[in-house]
């Protein structure tokens, strides 16, 4: 419309100084006519410009979101050295024995055949300590990690202090204390916060166990730990010695360069280039990760 008018000012003024009022009828007719014939033109043309620098605008708008990372994956594998600050037992003493008793005899399917009731018995009483215990300031530290990042938490631990804690995604290896299954249907998983005796039974009439992976079998969610390993642009490794299998495998699994932070009071392997070491308790050597990942 801009041209229009700087053509109808110039034709008015032009108009304004002829003494002639035909010169005037004529250059209103002319005004008409020019006005029927280039309106839509200066129209189609003023919409294509239009068009044209929403286009330009979204162009530059996708060249700076395609420089932007999105957000990077930051997977952490947790054992018994993070729950221990909290107050867990690790169960296993110097010995090799689980609070007095043989592995075999209180984590294998044979055992479970053999004596059921003292199976029970080892893990009620986990469960009863896990109720009077909270999480602490490495789990509550992961938490803030997912302000920026990715994070998933690949744990050998049964306990639930990383739930607790807040954070969003985590995959126990080992099972959860705070669960039962049936030993009809091993799909068949219950929440279980109180004592098992034998006598609870699932639907099918079948006695529940603890839903606990124990020596001898498999671990289920192996497979989805190994993919969610393979996608880390960051890894952590807290609280483990990283000896005992398959858990321990998890780490080849990484990408060649994947920055790898370890960290424990007795590492059992040695730094290397994209490998640090930190030689401490969960507690402290979490934080100072923390503090570096989030600038």
């Amino acid at each position: 419309m801009s041209i229009l008018v700087v053509f109808w000012n110039r034709m008015k003024k032009n108009c304004t100084s002829a003494s002639s009022a035909g010169l005037s009828r004529i250059a209103f007719l002319i005004q008409n006519s020019i006005l029927d014939t280039l309106l839509p033109l200066v129209e189609a043309l003023e919409l294509t410009n239009f068009k044209l620098k929403i286009s330009n605008a979204q162009r530059g708008y996708n060249k700076i979101t395609n420089h932007i990372n999105p957000m990077q994956n930051i997977v952490v594998l947790t054992g018994a050295g993070i729950s221990a600050e909290s107050g867990i037992n690790t169960f296993r003493d110097a010995n090799g024995l689980w609070e007095g008793h043989d592995v075999m005899e209180v984590a294998s399917p044979q055992g479970w055949r053999n004596n059921p009731e003292l199976v029970l018995d080892f893990y009620n009483k986990r469960r009863s300590q896990l109720h009077t215990v909270t999480p602490n300031k490495a789990h509550l530290d992961l938490v803030a990690l997912e302000d920026k990042f990715n994070v998933s938490i690949i744990t050998q631990n049964v306990d639930d202090l990383h739930e607790r804690a807040g954070s969003n995604n985590v995959i126990h290896l080992h099972g959860e204390l705070l669960k039962v299954r049936s030993q009809f249907d091993e799909q068949l998983v219950l929440d279980w916060k109180h004592d098992l005796i034998l006598g609870d039974h699932c639907e099918h009439n079948s006695q529940l166990r603890p839903h606990i992976v124990w020596f001898g079998e498999a671990v289920p969610m192996m497979d989805l730990a190994i993919e969610i390993t393979e996608q880390a642009d960051i890894l952590m490794i807290i609280g483990t010695s990283m000896q005992v299998y398959p858990a321990a495998g998890l780490l080849q699994y990484a990408r060649h360069q994947t920055p790898v932070y370890f960290i424990d009071p007795n590492p059992a392997i040695s730094p290397t280039e994209h490998l640090s070491i930190l030689s401490e308790k969960a507690t402290t050597g979490v934080a100072k990760v923390v503090e570096e990942l989030l600038g």
